[in-house]
Parts: C-alpha cells; sequence; structure tokens
C-alpha cells in the first residue's frame, strides 16, 4: 500500500467514526499532541474528508484562546515547563464560550477565537451560529488535561517523538521566531518541556480514544481506534 493510501485509510476510519456519532447530534472531537505533531493538518483533512460526505464542519484552534503574553509569560524564566502547560490558555473561556454551549443539544451560538497571540489582542467578533449535527473539530495542545476531559465526545493523539516535534519546528516556526537558533531555545526550554510535563502527569497517550503514531505523517500507524 503507498503512502498516500495508507493516510486515506487512516482519514478514512475516523471519518466514519465521526460521522457516524454525528448523525445523532453534534460531537466534539479533540485532536491532540505535542507541538509540531500534526494536529492541524489532520483536523484540516478529516474536515474535508466530512463534508464531502455532507457533515457540517466547525474548526477551531486553541491558538484562539491564549492568555494575554503578560500572563503566558509571568513564570517562563523559572518555571518555562510549567509556565507552558498552566499559563498559555484560557480554559475557563474555552468551555464556556464554545466547548459547553456546543455539549447541549440544538441550535447554539459559541465563540471561536477570543484572542490573536500575535498581536497580543483581544478579539471582539461576532458568535456563531452551529447547527445541530455540526462537528466540532479543535485541534490544539494539552487537550486532554483534566480542565477539558469531560469535553470531548472523541479525542485523538498524535504520538511522535520529541526530536521530531524539533525538526519539524525549526523548519516551521522559524518565521514566527526569527531565527533558527531562538526557534530551538524557545523548544528546548519551552514548550518540549511542558509537552513532557504534560505527558508524565495526563498520559494523553492512553486517555485518548484515538492513538495514531505520526512519525511519518505520509503513512501514519493506527495504534488505537475505537470501533463506528
Amino acid at each position: 500500500m503507498t503512502h498516500s493510501a495508507v493516510r486515506d485509510e487512516v482519514l478514512g476510519r475516523l471519518a466514519t467514526i465521526v460521522g457516524g456519532r454525528s448523525k445523532q447530534g453534534e460531537v466534539r472531537v479533540a485532536i491532540d499532541g505535542i507541538d509540531a505533531a500534526g494536529k492541524t493538518t489532520l483536523a484540516a483533512e478529516l474536515a474535508q474528508v466530512l463534508r464531502r460526505n455532507g457533515v457540517p464542519i466547525l474548526r477551531v484552534s486553541i491558538d484562539g484562546f491564549h492568555h494575554p503574553a503578560a500572563v503566558r509569560r509571568r513564570r517562563s524564566n523559572d518555571q518555562p515547563a510549567r509556565s507552558y502547560y498552566e499559563d498559555s490558555f484560557d480554559y475557563p473561556a474555552l468551555r464556556s464560550l464554545l466547548l459547553d454551549p456546543l455539549g447541549r443539544a440544538g441550535e447554539t451560538c459559541v465563540r471561536t477565537r477570543i484572542f490573536d497571540f500575535r498581536t497580543d489582542q483581544a478579539i471582539d467578533e461576532a458568535p456563531t451560529r452551529v447547527r445541530p449535527g455540526t462537528v466540532l473539530l479543535f485541534d490544539g495542545v494539552f487537550l486532554l488535561r483534566p480542565e477539558l476531559e469531560e469535553c470531548w465526545d472523541l479525542s485523538v493523539f498524535l504520538q511522535v517523538d520529541p526530536t521530531i516535534s524539533l525538526a519539524r519546528a525549526l523548519d516551521r516556526d522559524l518565521a514566527l521566531f526569527g531565527t533558527t537558533a531562538i526557534t530551538e531555545l524557545r523548544y528546548r526550554e519551552r514548550y518540549l518541556p511542558g509537552q513532557e510535563l504534560y505527558v508524565s502527569l495526563v498520559h494523553p497517550e492512553r486517555r485518548a480514544d484515538v492513538l495514531i503514531d505520526n512519525n511519518n505523517p505520509a503513512a501514519p500507524r493506527l495504534l488505537r481506534i475505537p470501533s463506528a
């Protein structure tokens, strides 16, 4: 089987499960994994498959629920790993504005982002109306932490070696951080230790409904998946 066929098969199996559950109402899907694990890419491709099958999709990222930089960085010098894991995102807002409303039956209105971390400014947007049967595909880090775990109807964890995460980040995040040296320093001192802390505390690879080895994104390996 070609790499393309392997990835298509994984996407097809995920789409079958998600699409089947969407017939019973809204479905909130978490796509979790360490930084640069391939979460956004998988969510975007899964959304395409589901839309072709007539399933309404709401795509959202944790990036729209950052805390201001002053909050995110208040412990970054002394406790960089804990700072990343505990101070990065506004979980009460995420729950009250998006996840909890989607957990109720019927049509609802939600906010899909409240903060732009690149400009460090709040975002004031009109709520998005969501019709019954819509699937939320939500990608981001730390999604299976205790504050959020009960909010998901299906959870996916992409398992990737930290060395591969760093290699991808040096290419992907160069424009964000400016130089390779700064990017590598940020990952080695903050992001990777923060992910190590998350994994040691939460064990998302055990909690997730779907576990995927995504070290080779062209040929992901399904390690665990529920029946449709």
